[in-house]
């Protein structure tokens, strides 16, 4: 039963309509698009609200805010006579308390920046109806809009002006609105049950970014590593230092090769760095003719906190790689303050090394997750051994070794825990990466054997070892087939504040097929259940900041000081190629309580000059209304900009083309003034050896599918003999100073609908267009659409 405050009977706070309405509304507890009035998603309050009760559980208002709509309540119903306040009370109520309703943004038309918020919601017309014929004379107290005064005396003009365009979203309507009210406050699924969450921008114009770090310092900085060696510090508010915090480019051994596992690969500072000042990288170097891990240990600077005092580099461990693959990489400290370190199998395929291969040999270090103490360091031993290392007294057994049998685990991290019961703190979990079948996840044990070679995820690899009774294995908690990914990449255990229902979710995702997907446990049966996860679809991620994609190439996880989640992908897999980025996971179905996320940073002083950060990814499939630049008024001004387009579209592409962009095109305006001369008719032909980029899933237009338009028609060009020095006319004739990749095997698609123009293309790299290239001829080739041409290009 609801508590009652103040002289107003219990009976008289609802009207009939509303009563009726709350007896069925938490029943199925979310409409496509919850939204609060500060254009953030709804939340379950922190302390339980004494005014608007129908909203206690999830809504808007928090407790301050309830008791501010209360107050105003009773300063309303003192312009009224005891009839009034019965008769009123309750319309009044409810008017009031749909600030706290979850769908808030859409009952105050908030949605659009633009537009004044109401100041009375959106009602459906037998509501306003019943509401004007009782209490029309306590409008005035209720809403101080001039317009609204002005029609309070006639039903009709007043119902009209406070309804809604779109009468699913009026009140109280939606409360009974089954679409709209669906699995409120929950992760929203399409019908395959992909869980639908968005991203939010945080850094970009990285080189391969395969490491994201916090300091554990209450900065809550962010250190980003890439794979070419630099590490740059993030503050607080996302700005990027100018001057890099480490800088071991010089001795990195990597490459610009699309797909080189070498180079910077880990990063962890020490638990105590706050008063040690250390810190541990992993990386790649050639020593003479041999190719070696290097585990180095590094302090910083005694007189910059954001930079590295480079002179201090002592190397901790160096282990010999046989091959240039299954390098490892991951480097992390665990609850136990020890520093546990993730090596390869040493390469090639197969790990052919020895009888049984390095992962299920304990005398090598490669294929290996290894456990060292660097505490007390600075005199005696760089490290020494835990005195609970399994294989510490082992004959042949490195001292070092904590579990064995992996190939190559490409990301791993720690669980804090639930923030309340603790429950799963300390577990490491990894992605480990396959050989030709399966890739799977993992959860490290002290002493245990993790199959490889004898097993690739649960199915036997090598017939003869996984036979072996003494192998006693343990089987991954999840593993998927090549069909859904060929290289997984570990993530985290949502741990957060932000977004309580990922509470306990392990995400993780693919390089190789760009799929982030999730892991959550049953705590009964200890079984993890599996969703895909999928970017927001229609307005699901239609807030300010959030975008719905990402780049494929998903290289790495983090989470930061909080314990929120970030993933970082790249478009070009190269450790010369600036096009990674940062996102934050996000969940746009359900936020927490105001201020219960709250933190002060500690204040960090910069040396450097300080680069402001600009988001530069966009929320695809829908327009969101920018702030302060108001929508002209179709039937006044003409829009010369659109009319261009639309006459180009006519004379160029080829309707059933797909376009670049990544924005939805707005559609033509309804009564946009046509009569007259057309103001682009001086607009020249399309000239020949013009060229656009296409792909087919509507990506970034620095990249596509090449399509040159010759004598009247737009075709494709044919990759036999397609190299850089082509590419590079292409995108200097777009406009981009440099070609990044010349794409083969329609990468970027087929253009089926369209003729092949061009073949066996041979450019200097200095001609304004293709056709100045020698060629084969117009329409002449030897060549199918499944080798369809195409690039990347940057500046």
């Amino acid at each position: 039963m609801p508590r009652c405050y103040g002289k107003v009977p219990c009976r008289l706070w609802l009207s009939p309509i509303g009563i009726l309405y709350l007896s069925t509304f938490w029943v199925a507890p979310v409409m496509l698009h919850p939204q609060c009035l500060d254009f953030k998603p709804p939340f379950r309050p922190r302390r339980e609200l004494e005014y608007c009760v129908m909203y206690k559980e999830f809504g808007c208002c928090d407790y301050d805010k309830d008791q501010e709509l209360m107050t105003r309540f009773y300063e309303i119903m003192n312009n009224v006579d005891y009839y009034g306040y019965a008769t009123c009370a309750g319309f009044v109520m409810e008017l009031l308390c749909q600030e706290c309703s979850p769908y808030a943004a859409h009952l105050f038309d908030a949605e659009d920046p633009n537009t004044p918020v109401r100041t009375v919601p959106g009602l459906c017309p037998d509501y306003c109806s019943q509401f004007w014929s009782k209490c029309s004379s306590i409008i005035p107290f209720l809403s101080d809009d001039p317009h609204i005064t002005k029609l309070k005396e006639d039903q009709t003009r007043l119902c009209r002006y406070l309804a809604l365009d779109d009468e699913d979203y009026c009140y109280p309507h939606l409360l009974s609105n089954q679409k709209l009210s669906q699995n409120l406050g929950r992760v929203q699924s399409d019908s395959e049950g992909c869980l639908q969450l968005c991203l939010e921008e945080v850094a970009n114009g990285l080189r391969n970014p395969v490491a994201m770090v916090y300091a554990n310092d209450r900065t809550h900085r962010f250190f980003v590593a890439e794979q070419v060696g630099l590490v740059w510090v993030y503050l607080a508010d996302r700005s990027k230092l100018e001057r890099p915090f480490l800088n071991i480019t010089k001795a990195v051994l990597t490459s610009s090769w699309e797909g080189d596992e070498r180079g910077f690969l880990g990063l962890a500072f020490h638990p105590m760095f706050l008063y040690t000042g250390k810190l541990y990288v992993y990386y790649s170097v050639e020593v003479g003719f041999d190719e070696r891990i290097r585990i180095s240990e590094f302090r910083i600077s005694g007189s910059d906190m954001n930079m590295v005092d480079h002179t201090t580099e002592r190397v901790i461990l160096e282990i010999d790689e046989p091959a240039s693959n299954h390098n490892g990489g991951q480097l992390l400290f665990g609850h136990d303050g020890y520093l546990y370190i993730f090596t390869g199998d040493g390469g090639m395929a197969g790990d052919p090394f020895g009888k049984y291969g390095n992962a299920q040999n304990k005398s090598s270090l490669l294929g290996k997750v290894l456990r060292i103490d660097v505490d007390n360091n600075h005199r005696g031993p760089l490290y020494r051994i835990p005195p609970d290392n399994p294989f510490l007294h082992e004959q042949g057994a490195r001292p070092e070794v904590f579990a064995y049998g992996v190939r190559n685990m490409w990301r791993c991290s720690v669980d804090r825990g639930d923030p309340f019961t603790e429950e799963g703190k300390g577990r490491i979990f990894c992605g480990d990466v396959g050989q030709n079948k399966f890739e799977e996840v993992d959860i490290i044990e002290k002493g245990r054997n993790y199959g490889w070679r004898a097993k690739e995820g649960f199915s036997c690899y090598d017939k003869k070892l996984c036979t072996n009774r003494s192998l006693d294995d343990v089987l991954p908690i999840y593993a998927y087939p090549h069909k859904m990914g060929k290289s997984v990449t570990g993530g985290y255990v949502y741990r957060g504040c932000e977004y309580p229902n990922l509470n306990g979710m392990y995400i993780f995702g693919d390089f190789m097929s760009g799929r982030l997907m999730s892991l959550q446990e049953d705590r009964r049966t200890r079984q993890w259940k599996y969703n895909e996860i999928c970017m927001g679809k229609g307005l699901t991620c239609a807030f300010p900041g959030l975008i719905n994609n990402y780049h494929p190439h998903i290289i790495s996880f983090a989470e930061d000081a909080a314990g929120e989640l970030y993933f970082m992908s790249t478009g070009i897999p190269s450790a010369t190629s600036a096009s990674g980025v940062v996102y934050k996971v996000v969940d746009p179905s359900r936020r927490a309580p105001p201020r219960l996320c709250h933190y002060d940073p500690r204040p960090v002083t910069v040396k450097s000059n300080l680069i402001k950060f600009v988001p530069q990814e966009t929320l695809i499939g829908i327009d969101l209304p920018s702030i302060n630049q108001p929508e002209p008024q179709p039937t006044e001004s003409y829009d010369w900009l659109q009319e261009l387009i639309d006459r180009l579209a006519e004379l160029g592409p080829d309707p059933t083309t797909p376009s670049t962009t990544t924005t939805t095109t707005k559609p033509r305006r309804k009564n946009r003034r046509r009569k007259g001369k057309s103001r682009i008719e001086g607009v020249p032909e399309i000239q020949n050896g013009a060229v656009r980029l296409v792909r087919n899933d509507h990506g970034r237009s620095d990249r596509g599918r090449v399509e040159i338009y010759i004598n009247g028609e737009w075709g494709t060009v044919c990759d036999d003999l397609w190299t850089p020095r082509n590419a590079a006319v292409v995108c200097r004739q777009l406009g981009f100073r440099n070609a990044l990749k010349a794409a083969k095997n329609a990468e970027f698609g087929e253009g089926r609908n369209l003729r092949i123009l061009l073949d066996d293309i041979q450019c200097e790299g200095t001609e304004s267009s293709l056709l100045h290239c020698k060629h084969a001829g117009v329409g002449t080739h030897n060549c199918a659409h499944y080798e369809d041409a195409g690039v990347i290009c940057g500046n």
